[in-house]
C-alpha cells in the first residue's frame, strides 16, 4: 500500500491498526494520526514514530486514505468539519465507528464520497481482531483492496453487501468476545466450586478457550464436528453437553444476540439523528 493515510483519533483501535500497518511494512512517514488529546499524540508518536497533529485539517490534507477513528457520538461534527476537504481531495474514507450508518456519515461529508464502513472488534487490539467492510458503490474495486489491505493489518476481514447486516455483525462479532469472556468466567466459577485451585482453574480455563479456538480455525471441520470427535457416548463430555442442551443453551444464544441485534438497530437510528 503507497497511499498516505490519516488516522482521525488516535485512540486504541486507531493504535492497534497503525501497529498493524507498520508490522506489514507501511513506512512511518506515510502514517499521521489527529487528536486534540497532546497526550494521546505523544504517546502515539513515541511508541510507533509517526507524524502526529492536534489538528484534523491538517491530517486530511495528509490523506489519500482517511479512517476515521472518532467515538460515534462525536462523529458528526468532526466529519462536518473536513466536509469541504474531503470532497475537495477525495480519499478513500474508512469508518471503524459503531454504529454510523454509511448514508449518515455520507450526508454529514455533504455526499459523493467513497465509503467504507467496518466494524472491527476489541481483540484487533492484539492484531487478532474480525472485521466486516460494506462499500458504497461510490469505491472502487482498487479502493475495496485498499481498506481490505488496511484492515487486515489487525486480523480477518469479511464483505457483507447488506449494510443492514451490520447490525447482525454487530451482535455477533462486535459484542462476541464479551460472550466468550461470560463462558470463561461461568467455567472458571464452575471449577473452583469443583473444588480446583483458583490459579490452576483460571489458567486452565482460557488455554482450553485458546485451544479450541485454534483447533476451529485450524481444522477444515465445523465446530459441530468437531464436537462430535471429542463427545464419547457415554462419556464425560456427552453428560455435561445434555445438560446444556436440556438447558436451551442454542435458543438462549440466539435470543441472546437478537436484542443485542436490536439494540443495535436503535442505536443507530439515535446516532444518524446526532
Amino acid at each position: 500500500m503507497s497511499n498516505h493515510i490519516a488516522f482521525v483519533g488516535a485512540g486504541n483501535m486507531a493504535s492497534a491498526l497503525i501497529g498493524g500497518l507498520l508490522a506489514d511494512g507501511i513506512p512511518a512517514e506515510r502514517i499521521i494520526a489527529a487528536d486534540p488529546s497532546t497526550e494521546k499524540c505523544q504517546i502515539l508518536a513515541d511508541a510507533v514514530g509517526i507524524r502526529t497533529t492536534q489538528d484534523n485539517q491538517e491530517a486530511a490534507e495528509f490523506a489519500d486514505i482517511l479512517v476515521f477513528a472518532v467515538k460515534p457520538q462525536v462523529l458528526k461534527p468532526v466529519a462536518e468539519a473536513l466536509a469541504v476537504q474531503i470532497r475537495e481531495r477525495r480519499p478513500l474514507v474508512i469508518s471503524i465507528a459503531a454504529g454510523v450508518r454509511s448514508a449518515s456519515l455520507m450526508a454529514w461529508l455533504g455526499g459523493n464520497c467513497a465509503l467504507v464502513r467496518t466494524m472491527p472488534n476489541t481483540p484487533a487490539m492484539l492484531q487478532a481482531g474480525a472485521t466486516a467492510l460494506y462499500a458504497t458503490p461510490e469505491v472502487s474495486a482498487p479502493q475495496r483492496e485498499q481498506a481490505e489491505s488496511l484492515m487486515r493489518a489487525v486480523g480477518l476481514t469479511q464483505w457483507i453487501d447488506d449494510e443492514n447486516l451490520m447490525d447482525a455483525v454487530t451482535a455477533l462479532s462486535g459484542s462476541g468476545p464479551a460472550y466468550y469472556f461470560l463462558v470463561m468466567e461461568a467455567m472458571e466459577a464452575a471449577a473452583r466450586a469443583l473444588g480446583l485451585p483458583p490459579q490452576v482453574a483460571h489458567l486452565l480455563t482460557l488455554q482450553t478457550a485458546l485451544g479450541a479456538a485454534r483447533m476451529a480455525l485450524e481444522s477444515s471441520d465445523s465446530p459441530q464436528v468437531l464436537r462430535a470427535k471429542v463427545t464419547s457416548p457415554g462419556g464425560t463430555t456427552e453428560r455435561a453437553i445434555e445438560v446444556f442442551e436440556d438447558g436451551a443453551l442454542r435458543p438462549l444464544f440466539e435470543q441472546a444476540m437478537r436484542a443485542a441485534r436490536d439494540r443495535s438497530v436503535e442505536l443507530s437510528e439515535q446516532l444518524g439523528k446526532a
